[in-house]
């Protein structure tokens, strides 16, 4: 055995044990990563301290109303751990239908005069807020339920067009819902001054992806749901473009750019606000696991056992995916887990959203340094201090908007 060999096979074991022990001993995950810092290779980070481009636009989150939450559903589960810097149940907007999204809506059909998706999901309910914001509720056979889609449509929108319009897809992190990004940010406001769709498909705590399940596969299937209906959904009933955008923020920032990557094609921008880039760096998939348990689920239906199912961890890893990327444009930024300009005051260090975002970083640089190798560009802002948060994500948003715009067409009012 040479020694390149043994060194593979250790690190194959050690990985297993990390992937144990986080089942095992979940609560010494976070604290056992911090001491995994980031060498830097994966880009030119600046000073700590230095805030990001952008910050100006907002320096607090949002808060939203408390309300009950509706029940989730067992493809739903429960929250994931990996904070996104709001409340620990997210409301159902008032002016949204009053079944929860969980529920089935009665009769089983779709709206008449909406096409369905090729596998059959169907709107089966559409609420208008005022001129340009409508929520779906889209039954769909991927998820084995309804889910909820919130979309804006630009000025001029019409229901009988032929037109089209460029559209960005927005998706939410872990422990959030479809509502969060017009809730912790103007998304809003800054789309109306565009001719553009937004798109914000719930994704529960479902990882961005085909679940595992065993190898069995079944519900739920978040990529499917996400890629396909959806997408059919809004292109084939709101006019939206065949010209398309993806951003996300923490899990949904990862889920962007594995679209992308395994979706050649399909978006020809993909942005990622601290999101965890390198499934397979070392204890990247022990912090996987850990975020996704919750009672009832077990986090290794997601993508498998990261050992014995390492090829299909491998086949939703962006770094892994990188020369895939190639001819989508990349933007990728994150913070390093210290206070920063955003962040409330009183945080302690060991603080999850600065623990977690460190991982992050470590993880986003690990995946610039695998697009270098397979010579895929990618434009990066790694700011310095900074959590896991909102005000931050923000500010990203704000950054690179207009070059996501450009990137589709869509012109500014």
């Amino acid at each position: 055995m040479t020694f390149a060999t043994e060194g593979a096979n250790v690190r194959k074991k050690t990985e297993r044990k990390l992937a144990v022990g986080a089942v095992a001993v979940v609560a010494a995950v976070p604290t056992a990563l911090v001491l995994i810092p980031w060498d830097g290779s994966g880009g030119q980070q600046p000073a700590a301290g230095t805030a990001p481009l952008g910050a100006q636009a907002s320096a607090s989150d949002p808060k939203p109303v408390k309300q009950t939450p509706p029940a989730p559903s067992p493809a739903q589960g429960r929250i994931s751990k990996l904070p996104t810097a709001q409340p620990t149940t997210a409301p159902v907007p008032t002016q949204v239908p009053t079944n929860p999204p969980s529920t089935p809506p009665s009769g089983g059909g779709g709206l008449k005069g909406w096409a369905a998706a090729d596998d059959g999901a169907v709107v089966t309910r559409a609420k208008w807020s005022g001129k340009y914001q409508v929520d779906l509720s889209v039954k769909s056979p991927a998820l084995g339920t309804s889910r909820y889609v919130r979309v804006l449509v630009p000025r001029g929108w019409k229901a009988k067009t032929t037109q089209t319009w460029p559209t960005l897809y927005a998706l939410h992190g872990g422990n959030d819902t479809y509502v969060s990004w017009t809730r912790s940010t103007d998304i809003a406001t800054v789309a109306r001054q565009w001719n553009t769709i937004v798109v914000m498909p719930e994704g529960s705590n479902g990882s961005y992806t085909d679940w595992y399940n065993g190898g069995r596969g079944g519900t739920p299937r978040w990529e499917t749901f996400h890629t396909a209906e959806v997408r059919q959904l809004v292109e084939r009933n709101l006019h939206a473009g065949t010209t398309r955008a993806i951003m996300g923020i923490s899990s949904g920032a990862q889920g962007a750019v594995t679209y992308a990557a395994r979706h050649p094609g399909m978006y020809r921008y993909a942005a990622s606000y601290s999101g965890v880039l390198s499934m397979l760096s070392p204890g990247i998939p022990a912090l996987l696991l850990y975020i996704n348990m919750r009672p009832g689920t077990n986090p290794m239906d997601i993508w498998g056992d990261p050992f014995t199912a390492r090829a299909n961890w491998a086949a939703h890893d962006p770094a892994t995916l990188a020369k895939k990327l190639r001819g989508t444009k990349l933007f990728v930024s994150s913070g390093n887990g210290k206070e920063g300009p955003l962040d409330k005051p009183g945080k302690s260090p060991w603080d999850i959203g600065y623990l977690s975002e460190s991982q992050v970083l470590r993880a986003t640089g690990d995946f610039v340094t695998a697009a270098k190798a397979a010579d895929v560009p990618v434009k990066t802002d790694f700011y310095g201090a900074g959590s896991h948060s909102w005000p931050y994500w923000k500010a990203e948003m704000h950054k690179t908007w207009p070059e996501i715009m450009a990137s589709i067409g869509a012109k500014k009012f």
